[in-house]
């Protein structure tokens, strides 16, 4: 079984766009109608669907740490710094998590960006 993912509104639509032609599932939080959800809103909507988000917001990574340190689960978190993550690298890295894991592997866990 593959990763979903869904995709806060901040990122890059090339990343989207890029994810999809390589034939990810991939949903944005402004085609749900999210994108003026807070990010612990955004991260519970996410998990609600059954999807790892994927976010550059440095905000959520407090948030998804807070969550796990109060046992409280979530599908997951992928983190790719703005500067350090291009756009090339966010879809290839995506594309290789989403393909080769299964939802449990990302359950309550957060997997930073690029991958080495």
């Amino acid at each position: 079984m593959t990763i979903s993912l869904y995709m806060n509104h901040h990122a890059p639509s090339a990343i989207t766009e890029g994810l999809r032609s390589k034939g990810v599932d991939v949903v944005t939080a402004y085609e749900d109608g999210a994108e003026q959800y807070d990010d612990d809103r955004l991260l519970a909507r996410a998990s609600e669907l059954g999807r790892v988000l994927f976010s550059q917001d440095d905000d959520l990574l407090a948030i998804a740490q807070r969550w796990i340190a109060a046992g409280k689960p979530f599908a997951g978190l992928i983190y790719g710094h703005q500067r350090a993550l291009g756009i090339g690298r966010a879809v290839q890295d995506l594309e290789l998590i989403a393909k080769a894991s299964r939802p449990e592997d990302m359950q309550s866990r957060v997997q930073f960006l690029p991958l080495r």
